[in-house]
């Protein structure tokens, strides 16, 4: 094996990821009361991008490059400077998951970080930035916070399940989402918003949610949660058979996702704006 493949390796590259997690969810934490002051807007102005998602996101990319000078940072704030080639690592990053959470002091912000090679998530760390709570895994390695092996849920009812969700800031989308959720509330346990899609993935990896579903996320939203939630045994896919992605993804158990799948498709989930 050469050096330049061991070192890929999914290990390797958590190795690697979990410091500069940690020093990103420190730079996110102390720049708060600072970057509220300089909200600038995205979207619409209920998206709000603070200084602390640029400059967590310049910190990592930088703290990558100096570890890894080859490899590609797919970030939220600054895109991704060139296309990976075959066998390259491609570094997904969300600086700061949750960012209205992040604005309002709610404890339930993450930095998201995971390592994708040819397509497929090695590695992943997500880290609640707001309490310090890690969650972590590899390929075929499993999911583990604070040394725990995941399970995910182990129910087996739709009706019985919790289930998580988020929304888009475009009111089309929202009046859509709404409109699904109005169908879908009756046929589940509740329905829990928390509002960080990384911090939702893990918690369907530690069984705290049954399930989980969403629109519109893209790569960093759902890279790192997803593999984690995945190694705790639920299943992490789109609709139909699609991969997870901007039309929907979906997080459960086995035994919930076919049923939950199954309505979301018939409730038209994945349509509208």
């Amino acid at each position: 094996m050469s050096e330049t493949r061991a070192i890929s390796t999914p290990d390797a590259l958590l190795a690697i990821a979990l410091p500069i997690a940690r020093a990103a969810a420190e730079t996110a934490r102390r720049m708060r009361a600072e970057a509220i002051t300089d909200v600038q807007t995205k979207s619409t102005t209920t998206d709000v991008v603070t200084a602390a998602d640029r400059a967590v996101e310049r910190q990592v990319i930088d703290s990558l490059r100096s570890a890894r000078p080859g490899d590609t940072v797919l970030g939220e704030e600054y895109g991704e400077a060139a296309a990976p080639g075959p066998g390259a690592v491609r570094w997904i990053l969300d600086p700061i998951d949750g960012t209205v959470n992040y604005l309002y002091g709610l404890p339930q912000y993450a930095v998201s970080l995971a390592a994708e090679v040819d397509g497929v998530v090695r590695a992943g760390v997500v880290i609640n930035a707001a309490t310090g709570d890690e969650w972590t895994a590899t390929l075929g390695g499993g999911a583990w916070r604070d040394g725990r092996r995941l399970r995910c849920s182990e129910r087996t009812e739709l009706a019985q399940s919790l289930v998580g969700t988020g929304f888009g800031y475009d009111a089309k989308r929202r009046a859509h989402q709404g409109a699904v959720l109005a169908q879908l509330i009756t046929q589940v346990r509740d329905i829990r918003r928390f509002g960080a899609a990384a911090l939702d993935l893990c918690a369907v990896g530690e069984g705290l949610l049954d399930a989980y579903f969403e629109k519109g996320l893209n790569p960093w939203d759902h890279a790192a949660g997803g593999l984690i939630a995945a190694e705790a045994g639920a299943i992490v896919a789109g609709l139909a058979g699609a991969p997870p992605g901007l039309d929907m993804v979906v997080a459960a158990p086995s035994a919930v996702f076919t049923p939950l799948h199954d309505l979301l498709v018939e409730l038209d989930a994945a349509g509208g704006a």
